[in-house]
């Protein structure tokens, strides 16, 4: 069965990852039966640079065509350090969000065994970390207007605005996803100051009781979450909320685990389904052969699982990355010694790895 999928690499360290992803793939297909068709995109600084768009109308039929959407990182100095820069790296891939209609960004947090010492945090606070966070994708003040900034340069403005109708989805995204789980949501909001959050409360509190009642529902304001994360993070199952909210926390999350490289996510809507790591591109790594590879790699094992129903191979490519931690086969920012490995070698263990098990349950299945 043929699958088309979309590849956008993007910047920084985005094409060295997105290789990765492609290697383990195709170790896939040899005992599936499945074959991936590969359609390479632009978008980000290296769009712009090519046809001066972040996200060329190209990128956006290819990724209408694809049955799944692989995407590395976007962003670059170039227009990090300069605030009066028309055209952004990141307006692409906003803009990607919302005409694909991805509004459920699904971000899970879970420890490697063996890797409790690579947190910042004690052992035994982080030991029980499995969490996700369910991040609304497409509302909030990254897309509220009006937006704009005075002539004279002395005031700017965001608005923040939600309808019934986007909390309710997501809403319904986090109660089913926690009822395949631990049957928790924690709502994080800030509603002792915000109207939307008012909102938030309001809608999901009257879901919670007309459809999921069987599933504890928790709130957090947005402050007392932090906290919460860095200090019982294993109290949290599945935390629902908005978009700058779930950017803040997610990222706070990933420190958990020792390095935001080992963190995938996958974002959902009523289309194609796209997947990315939660790092960024990490410019100062680019071209050096030394970025993790592994959050790419887990968003192929994410795209196996959801979009194509491929289980069995998804979960192969949990238990390969698994399996070359304990080894040792890990990159730098994994490393606990001198001797580490470079991203292409990091791949090729991981790769080698689903392969040969792969393999392996193909002809124990054969005797069977």
């Amino acid at each position: 069965m043929k699958k088309r999928v979309a590849l956008l690499p993007g910047d920084g360290i985005g094409p060295e990852i997105t290789r990765e992803a492609v290697k383990v793939l195709r170790a896939v297909e040899e005992f599936s039966d499945f074959d991936f068709e590969f359609f390479e995109g632009e978008i980000g600084s290296s769009a712009i640079d090519k046809c001066g768009d972040p996200y060329p109308l190209e990128t956006h039929n290819l990724c209408l065509s694809s049955d799944a959407v692989l995407f590395g990182a976007v962003g670059d100095p170039r227009y990090d350090n300069n605030p009066c820069a028309k055209v952004r790296p990141e307006q692409g891939l906003l803009r990607m969000r919302k005409e694909l209609n991805l509004y459920a960004n699904i971000r899970p947090v879970k420890l490697f065994r063996g890797q409790y010492h690579k947190s910042p945090l004690k052992a035994k606070i982080v030991r029980n970390t499995d969490m996700v966070i369910v991040r609304e994708l497409t509302g909030g003040i990254y897309f509220g207007e009006p937006r704009g900034k005075s002539e004279d340069g002395e005031q700017a403005w965001d608005t923040c605005r939600y309808s019934r109708e986007e909390i309710l989805r997501i809403a319904e995204k986090a109660f089913s996803l926690a009822m395949r789980r631990r049957h928790k949501v924690t709502l994080v909001d800030k509603a002792n100051v915000l109207e939307t959050s008012r909102l938030w409360r309001e809608v999901v509190n009257s879901l919670h009781k007309e459809k999921y009642q069987e599933i504890e529902l928790n709130y957090l304001f947005v402050d007392n979450a932090a906290m919460q994360i860095v200090t019982n993070p294993s109290a949290f199952d599945v935390i629902l909320t908005e978009n700058m909210f779930g950017d803040i926390l997610s990222d706070l999350a990933s420190v958990l685990i020792g390095s935001v490289g080992l963190l995938p996510s996958a974002s959902f809507g009523t289309g194609v389904s796209l997947y990315e790591p939660v790092h960024g591109s990490y410019p100062q790594a680019a071209g050096l052969n030394k970025a993790n590879p592994i959050a790419m790699i887990l968003c192929a094992a994410m795209m196996l699982g959801y979009s194509f129903g491929m289980l069995r191979e998804s979960m192969l490519i949990r238990e390969a990355t698994r399996k070359a931690i304990e080894k040792g086969v890990v990159t730098e920012d994994l490393s606990d010694v001198k001797d580490y490995f470079s991203t292409s070698e990091v791949g090729d263990a991981i790769a080698d790895i689903v392969r040969n098990d792969g393999n392996l349950v193909k002809k124990n299945a054969r005797r069977g």
